[in-house]
């Protein structure tokens, strides 16, 4: 079932910041600001696209370990895994970059 999620993503001079997204049983609240690096970190105040990644993809894991599990959820769970390790691919490129936590590009 596609479920309707209403949405709004902030801007900091044209940086993506903040925001929200919501629909039945669903509130996130999305990280606002950049985290910062080294003695400067802050903590995080709000979502990242992986948490909530991985939130799907333990529940598709659940439901693969019960009589729903096919193929489609299969699938389903091999694409978000995908998609974090992509994720965790830039990370890591902006990590040895010296940028993660930042604005930078």
């Amino acid at each position: 079932m596609k479920q309707e999620i209403e949405a709004q993503n902030s801007l900091d001079n044209g940086n993506p910041t903040g925001g929200w997204a919501r629909g039945t049983g669903i509130d996130i609240r999305w990280q606002d600001g950049p985290l910062g690096r080294g003695d400067e970190r802050n903590r995080p105040n709000g979502a990242f696209i992986e948490g909530v990644l991985e939130a799907a993809r333990q529940r598709l894991v659940f439901f693969q370990s019960s009589k729903f599990a096919c193929r489609e959820n299969a699938i389903a769970l091999t694409k978000i895994e995908e998609a974090l390790h992509w994720l965790d691919h830039r990370t890591r490129d902006r990590e040895t970059r010296q940028v993660e936590g930042t604005h930078s590009v």
